[in-house]
């Protein structure tokens, strides 16, 4: 668990962050999500002590922070910035390997744990290990810089517009490759984003911020349905509001009786997802299947539709 309390930065003068109390359970997903000078990623850099708080405190495990010497704290914390810092002059293994040594893991350990990181992102060792970072595509990057935060097994990933560079297909992947990676180790993130659809994603709960104060801390679809605020509701968007809802239902909710051609979608797929699917691909109905690739019915166009009309 993650105890930000009354947490406030002032720079010259200028409160950055003003009084911030959140707290983030441990094993989910917190989005922060505002505009551009917000004060979001300060707030993000006062957890790891990258930015030391003008007052309040932030608890991990309900300890304070404080209490723990800054280098110590920020090797138990993952960290993947935008542009994900990777170090040029370093193979991706030795990318991924920076904490593992400087925490005296022995290189047995350390190699093990390289090899499993970058065969669950999707990366060959043998293809891979030795690969200097300008090697790489985008996506590939990004993802050794998220095995690199998970490397020394941290239980917090800290996560600053981990995406921002990324084009719009890579970028999709990225996230789904993430939550498959937080479903698998449990690790608590908190996320800070400007893009309020990357936030209603990826987040269980979701902070909106504007000029260093949090406007409102809820759940995707408290954001959504019940906005605290002018600013909020701004972000939400009212004629995106129905299908930002639908990105967070599965189409298991909407699945009826009966046969439909092409190919399917997953039960867990989103009901916006598979809108976009049938614009695509022209369809109005899909083959929905289970996990396990069992026919359960289909998905129409009009159960869609009607769907999204409730939601006005």
């Amino acid at each position: 668990m993650i105890e930000i309390e009354e947490l406030t930065k002032v720079y010259d003068g200028n409160t950055v962050v003003d009084r911030v109390s959140l707290t983030v359970p441990e094993g989910t997903v917190a989005a922060i999500v505002g505009t551009s000078g917000s004060g979001k990623t300060t707030l993000l850099r006062m957890i790891n002590r990258l930015v030391e708080p003008t007052s309040g405190s932030v608890r991990i495990g309900g300890q304070d922070t404080r209490a723990i010497p800054p280098h110590e704290l920020r090797r138990q914390i993952g960290y993947v910035i935008q542009g994900y810092g990777l170090f040029p002059h370093r193979t991706v293994a030795e990318n991924i390997a920076t904490v593992p040594q400087l925490l005296g893991w022995d290189r047995d350990r350390i190699a093990r744990r390289v090899d499993e990181l970058m065969e669950i992102f999707q990366l060959d060792p043998a293809q891979y290990r030795d690969r200097f970072p300008s090697e790489l595509s985008g996506g590939q990057q990004q993802r050794v810089g998220v095995a690199r935060a998970l490397a020394a097994e941290p239980k917090i990933l800290l996560m600053d517009e981990p995406f921002g560079a990324l084009d719009p297909i890579i970028r999709t992947k990225a996230r789904d490759d993430l939550m498959e990676i937080q479903k698998k180790f449990r690790t608590t993130i908190i996320i800070v984003t400007h893009d309020m659809d990357e936030a209603i994603q990826l987040g269980d709960r979701i902070a909106v911020m504007q000029e260093g104060r949090v406007l409102q801390w809820d759940t995707p679809t408290g954001i959504l349905l019940d906005p605290a605020h002018d600013f909020v509701a701004e972000l939400v968007g009212v004629r995106d509001r129905p299908f930002r809802l639908l990105s967070l239902q599965p189409v298991r909710d909407a699945v009826e009786e009966g046969d439909a051609s092409g190919p399917p979608v997953t039960e867990d797929t989103s009901l916006r997802d598979a809108f976009a699917e049938m614009l695509w691909s022209g369809r109005r109905a899909l083959p929905v299947v289970s996990r396990a690739n069992k026919r359960l019915g289909r998905l129409t166009l009009e159960g869609i539709s009607r769907r999204a009309a409730r939601l006005q």
